[in-house]
C-alpha cells in the first residue's frame, strides 16, 4: 500500500506546480496586450483627425476672361505686333492683316461722302432762291401784276425742289453709312486684345492666309484667380458668401493663400445632389497662375 500511494504523492506535486507556473505566464500576457493597443488606437486616432478635420477639393484656377481671339474677316496676316508671353491692355493691337485694298475703298467713299455733301449744299442755296421767287410772284400776284399760274409755277418749283434736298440727304446718308462700314472692315484688320491680360498662345505667322472665324490668339486674364467646385448639399446654409477657406498647391508648396466665397448656387443639383461653389483668391497670388492645380480645404461639419 505505501509502495503505491509514494508515486501518487509525487504526481501530485508535480500538478500543483505546474499549474502554478501556469497561472503566471498569462497574466503577463494580458498586460501586454492590454498596454500594446493602447498605444496603437491613441497613434491612430491622431493621424485620423488630421485627415478628417477637413474636406480637401483638387481643381483648376480659373479666371473669368480667357479667350481665343479670332479672325473677323478673311485675309492675309502681314505682321505680328504681340508674341505669346506679352501683355496687354484692352485695344491693343496683336497683328495686322493686309489692308491697302480696304484703305483705297475707304478713301473712294470719304470722296463720295464729301460730293455728295457739295451736292446737298448747292440744292439748299438753289431752295433758298427758289424761296425767295416764289415769296416775290406771291406779292406780284396779290398786286395783280402776274398771272395765277405763274404763282403756281414758283410754288411747285420751290416745293420740288424741297424734295430734292431731301433725296439728296439720304444719298449722304447712304454714303456715310458706306463710309462708315469700310471703317468697320478696316478696324478689323485690326486683331486687338479683348481685355487686359497676357497673350497665352499664337496660333499664326506672318503672310499667312486666315478666314473669319479662325483662331489667331489665345488671351487671358491674369486675376482674379477662382476656383469653382461643388459641396454636399449637407453644406447648404452652413457655407455663405464671405466664408474663407485655406488653399494651397503642390506646384508651389511653400505658398500658403486664402480663397473668399463669392458666388453660391441658389440651387442643388439633383442628380448629384450637390451646389456649385466659387471662390477668389485673397490677397498677392505669389506663384499662383491660372491652370494651376490647387487644394481647397473646407472644413468638416460637425
Amino acid at each position: 500500500m505505501i509502495i503505491r500511494t509514494g508515486p501518487v504523492l509525487l504526481v501530485l506535486v508535480v500538478l500543483t506546480i505546474s499549474s502554478g507556473c501556469g497561472d503566471s505566464k498569462p497574466e503577463a500576457a494580458t498586460a501586454a496586450a492590454s498596454s500594446g493597443p493602447t498605444s496603437t488606437s491613441s497613434s491612430g486616432a491622431a493621424t485620423a483627425v488630421a485627415i478628417d478635420d477637413s474636406l480637401s477639393i483638387t481643381g483648376p484656377l480659373i479666371v473669368e476672361h480667357q479667350v481665343d481671339v479670332l479672325a473677323q474677316r478673311d485675309g492675309i496676316v502681314a505682321s505680328i505686333v504681340a508674341d505669346s508671353g506679352t501683355r496687354v491692355s484692352a485695344g491693343t493691337v496683336l497683328a495686322r492683316m493686309d489692308d491697302r485694298q480696304l484703305n483705297a475703298n475707304l478713301e473712294a467713299a470719304r470722296a463720295k461722302t464729301r460730293s455728295v455733301a457739295a451736292d446737298l449744299k448747292n440744292w439748299e442755296a438753289e431752295a433758298e432762291v427758289l424761296k425767295a421767287d416764289y415769296v416775290r410772284a406771291e406779292r406780284l400776284f396779290n398786286e395783280k401784276l402776274i398771272a395765277l399760274e405763274q404763282l403756281q409755277h414758283a410754288k411747285y418749283k420751290a416745293e420740288s425742289d424741297q424734295w430734292d434736298i431731301v433725296r439728296v440727304r439720304e444719298q449722304l446718308n447712304t454714303a456715310k453709312q458706306e463710309e462708315n462700314s469700310l471703317e468697320l472692315e478696316v478696324e478689323k484688320a485690326r486683331i486687338m486684345a479683348p481685355f487686359r491680360g497676357l497673350v497665352a498662345r499664337r496660333y499664326v505667322r506672318e503672310g499667312q492666309s486666315v478666314a473669319k472665324g479662325d483662331r489667331l490668339f489665345w488671351v487671358t486674364a491674369e486675376g482674379p484667380l477662382r476656383v469653382r467646385f461643388t459641396l454636399p448639399e449637407k453644406y447648404l446654409g452652413h457655407v455663405k458668401k464671405g466664408a474663407e477657406f485655406a488653399l494651397t498647391s503642390p506646384d508651389v508648396p511653400g505658398e500658403k493663400h486664402v480663397a473668399r466665397v463669392v458666388e453660391l448656387s441658389p440651387v442643388i443639383d439633383p442628380s448629384s445632389g450637390t451646389m456649385e461653389v466659387l471662390a477668389e483668391v485673397k490677397g498677392a497670388r505669389g506663384e499662383l497662375r491660372p491652370g494651376m492645380t490647387v487644394a481647397l480645404h473646407v472644413p468638416n461639419l460637425q
